[in-house]
């Protein structure tokens, strides 16, 4: 008996959609700063309430109705997607915070560092056991954070904010499995964030004004776009994460970071000290060796699997 072996075309395809999805996300701070003189609190309520209607309106292209009102009457699947939803949020705002206000570098640090603390997760959470040399990369990982504070004067709590809550939010989905799908999930998670988007959009117009049609055609396009600038990535790493293997993803989710902090330290000229060079050194390290592991665990399981599916 014989087990075919994934299908070499979709797994390309796989690694191309993720890729694009990276890609995109790499760059976004770039779109984010040309919302400017928007804030944070409002950008990211518009996000929200805009993602939620390009969901509605791709259910309805898709015709996806069907398994999202099959969701609907699941409370654990409600729930799960709930706090799945308040974890982007956090995540979103503090990417937001740190967009517009001048530490892209640091947002990139908070996704380097986010490998490390899924591993972490799956320690503490999930009780899976480590190997020895996951262990070293996430001591280098706590060294680089030390460093960092200790020689730059600031502790990186966006980065530490970041890396958590998306973290947590791929335990969450990890739970969710291929139950809900993308559309489904990200409509609902939308949904249960638009009081928080309704009470930022109130506090904001209250407080500086909304910024909405007040600046330009372009900038209010701009600024509408933040839905579809939202759902395509997650729908495109949807798509990968289907096809590609763990592996491949593991490496190309370094592409998002990488990006951000060329933009941060080349195009941004945010400042880069002695300390931050050392700090963010450290965490390249940590995530080669981790790389390297997973890569060599990988080859080990398909070995493994291999032996035991030879023909008989």
């Amino acid at each position: 008996m014989t087990v075919a072996p994934p299908s070499s075309s979709g797994a390309l395809r796989g690694g191309l959609f993720a890729f694009a999805a990276y890609l995109l996300w790499g760059f976004l701070p770039l779109y984010f700063l040309q919302l400017e003189p928007t804030g944070p609190w409002e950008v990211v309520a518009w996000r929200i309430a805009l993602s939620f209607v390009f969901c509605l309106v791709l259910l309805t292209v898709l015709r996806a109705w069907g398994p999202f009102l099959t969701i609907l009457r699941q409370p654990r699947l409600l729930g799960l997607t709930a706090l799945a939803g308040v974890l982007i949020y956090v995540n979103w705002q503090t990417y937001l915070i740190g967009t517009l206000t001048g530490h892209v570098i640091e947002t990139s640090l908070g996704y380097f560092i986010n490998p490390i603390v899924t591993v972490l997760l799956g320690v503490t959470v999930l009780r899976e056991r480590l190997r020895l040399v996951q262990w070293v990369a996430i001591g280098l990982s706590v060294v680089a954070v030390l460093v960092i504070v200790v020689g730059y004067g600031s502790f990186p709590w966006i980065a530490l904010t970041l890396a958590t809550s998306f973290g947590f939010y791929g335990l969450v989905k990890k739970q969710i499995g291929p139950s809900v799908d993308a559309v489904s999930g990200l409509t609902l998670e939308s949904f249960w964030l638009l009081p928080v988007a309704a009470v930022q959009l109130v506090l904001v117009a209250a407080t500086t004004g909304l910024t909405m049609g007040g600046h330009g055609v372009a900038h209010t396009a701009l600024l509408a776009a933040a839905g579809v600038i939202t759902a395509i990535p997650l729908l495109l790493f949807a798509a990968g994460a289907r096809r590609a293997p763990l592996s491949l993803l593991g490496l190309i989710q370094f592409v998002a970071p990488i990006l951000q902090f060329i933009i941060g330290v080349w195009v941004l000229n945010e400042p880069m000290t002695v300390e931050r060079w050392i700090g963010f050194a450290l965490v390249w390290l940590a995530l080669v060796v981790l790389s390297v592991d997973s890569l060599v665990a990988a080859r080990r399981r398909r070995t493994s699997i291999s032996d035991v599916t030879e023909p008989v």
